[in-house]
């Protein structure tokens, strides 16, 4: 059988299914083979597209525009199209990533993410792989900003801040931006401390969306009735000591904003100038040593679990989530069943994770016979 044929007899299959009529874990399993063979499927028929493209076979179907053909048969935009069709094509020089896509063990937006990434493809499909397409971005991104000199970065950063609002269909009044990273971040950390402040705080009503929330976090700071801790809005900055005293960096010295990339040490300078900072000595306090039995966190603690251990903030532990906001500090083992709060027991946790976690620590008794 061709593929023509195999792709006919597979599609008829799948419309013919009923999932009623499969046991949860089949369906999950279905579900899962489907998942790859999708991908696989969208690697395949982006290759023939491609090839469709350089014999102009779209033009005998009245396109003049590949990506334009394309973007129809596949029910996409234009643009997806596109990029798709340009990422095949990097993928010529890029093997590894090739292969792991035709496989289906990738998605072809994981695929065009890796080709737009400097550096070896090995841990980057790995990363993929095990964790979805929002961590493998963030990895991306934290490549391609390093792979530019800080002052470059952030001239070009500053060229491309903007502010633009307008009204849709509904009237409302929609927002878009761009702010460098030591301007931006100060403030999504007050959206997002102030975001579940409003999340605790209508606990017992009907459930909202955190974009919701976060919307009246934005109105309520706006407004001056904001009740954000101060500490919850610090702009967090990781510098060389001997860089920031000589007031330039060094090959494997860094400088960059936690969560915001590189730095100019310069930057870093005047903006010490006028904050409360947080320092982090590698031969000071042996974070590893600082514990103790209750739930309070040292400030010490904090500052070095928040850094993160590649000194880049921290994302939600769960395999495949990658939340960075409304993360909660998780006692691995808890603090009822003798769990000590220190740098080996917490992992951050985004809220739904940590609820799911608390259960589960409920269920198997480690909480101790309270509410």
């Amino acid at each position: 059988m061709g593929l023509v044929e195999f792709a006919n007899a597979l599609r008829r299959a799948a419309a013919a299914f009923d999932a009623s009529l499969l046991s949860g874990e089949a369906a999950a399993c279905l579900a899962e083979q489907l998942a790859a063979t999708e991908k696989a499927c969208a690697a395949a028929r982006v290759r023939a597209a491609r090839r469709a493209a350089e014999c102009r076979s779209h033009q005998r179907r009245g396109f003049d525009d590949a990506a334009g053909w394309l973007a129809r048969a596949a029910g996409t935009s234009v643009g997806e199209a596109r990029a798709a069709l340009s990422a095949t094509a990097a993928l010529d020089e890029r093997p590894a990533t090739r292969e792991a896509l035709a496989k289906g063990d990738i998605s072809l937006a994981q695929a065009e993410v890796i080709a737009n990434t400097p550096g070896d493809d090995t841990e980057l499909i790995a990363l993929a792989q095990r964790s979805g397409l929002g961590p493998l971005k963030h990895e991306s991104r934290r490549r391609r900003l390093a792979a530019i000199h800080p002052d470059d970065l952030h001239e070009r950063q500053q060229q491309a801040r903007e502010l633009r609002h307008w009204r849709d269909d509904l009237g409302m009044v929609r927002l878009s931006g761009a702010l460098p990273a030591e301007v931006g971040l100060p403030i999504v950390n007050q959206i997002d401390a102030e975001t579940d402040r409003l999340r605790r705080d209508r606990a017992g009503g009907p459930p909202e969306p955190r974009a919701a929330l976060a919307a009246d976090a934005l109105v309520a700071m706006l407004e001056g009735q904001g009740k954000v801790r101060p500490r919850s809005a610090d702009l967090v900055i990781v510098c060389d000591f001997a860089a920031y005293h000589r007031g330039h960096a060094h090959e494997g010295e860094p400088c960059h904003i936690v969560g915001g990339g590189p730095l100019p040490v310069a930057l870093a300078r005047r903006l010490g100038q006028d904050a409360f900072l947080k320092a982090v000595l590698r031969d000071g306090v042996d974070i590893h040593a600082v514990k103790h039995f209750g739930r309070h966190i040292s400030a010490e603690l904090r500052t070095a679990l928040e850094l993160g251990p590649d000194l880049d903030g921290v994302t939600c532990v769960e395999q495949g989530c990658g939340r960075r906001y409304g993360l909660e500090w998780d006692h691995v083992n808890p603090v009822a069943n003798g769990g000590t709060t220190s740098y080996d027991n917490l992992q951050p946790r985004c809220w739904p994770h940590h609820r799911a976690k608390t259960e589960r620590d409920r269920a198997a008794g480690l909480l101790g016979s309270g509410p």
